[in-house]
């Protein structure tokens, strides 16, 4: 608990310094951070839709596989389903990227929905959805802070222990 504690001390001190780096992606990578490849759709979804500025993401998962399987309460600690959330969040920065070809186009995160497999007596649902909202404020400073829920979910897909979706408004063309 911890180690937890102090990373999201940390990212929070330094997010203001790193989000001044010239681009979200410089920003990013000041941190220690590094895009996936973005996801592709599993079913009959698409992973983003686009209506004028503003960017709709489908509820994502991590990429590449790399999912942090299991429920939040009885078999993932609080400080895993943080960094799941993170892993979620860089998969999302990922079709971002897909989506507009370059982050610097996110003007500001306007919303953020985060759903955690978690068992019914589970209270800590935005101490884990804080591993996504951390990295945006990251990779956007200011702009990536944004209405947000953190709920509970009794499953998620693939036994999931986090899934996020958001919406973004786009700097004009």
């Amino acid at each position: 608990m911890k180690k937890f504690i102090l990373a999201t001390a940390v990212s929070l001190m330094y997010a203001p310094v790193i989000a001044s780096a010239n681009t979200p992606e410089q920003s990013l990578k000041a941190a220690g951070f590094t895009l996936p490849a973005p996801v592709k759709p599993i079913a009959n979804y698409v992973t983003w839709r686009r209506a004028g500025n503003i960017l709709y993401l489908s509820g994502h998962g991590a990429c590449e596989g790399k999912s942090v399987l299991g429920k939040l309460g009885q078999d993932v600690t609080v400080e895993k389903g943080y960094d799941a959330a993170q892993l979620v969040g860089l998969c999302a920065l990922a079709t971002i990227k897909d989506a507009t070809g370059d982050l610097s186009m996110v003007k500001q995160v306007l919303k953020i929905s985060g759903m955690v497999n978690a068992t019914e007596s589970f209270t800590g649902h935005s101490l884990v959805i804080n591993g996504f909202s951390d990295l945006f404020v990251t990779a956007f400073g200011d702009e990536g802070k944004a209405a947000r829920a953190a709920v509970g979910m009794s499953s998620l897909p693939g036994n999931m222990a986090v899934e996020v979706s958001a919406i973004i408004e786009l700097k004009d063309e």
